[in-house]
């Protein structure tokens, strides 16, 4: 019989580390929102598309 012990560490995040961890999430999802919303239609099809192949997944 194995003994297995599962340790964890958290720390707290500064307000600072807080605030740029926002700042780069609202740019990265301000630049998916605007990216699909300006791109052609048939480039996020394609995308989307080229995406669910590489996951193995069926869409035929």
């Amino acid at each position: 019989m194995t003994n297995t012990t599962v340790s964890s560490s958290s720390r707290s995040l500064s307000r600072s580390e807080t605030l740029v961890a926002a700042l780069v999430a609202m740019l990265l999802g301000s630049f998916l929102v605007y990216g699909a919303g300006f791109a052609n239609a048939q480039a996020l099809h394609d995308a989307a598309h080229d995406a669910r192949h590489a996951f193995s997944f069926p869409c035929h």
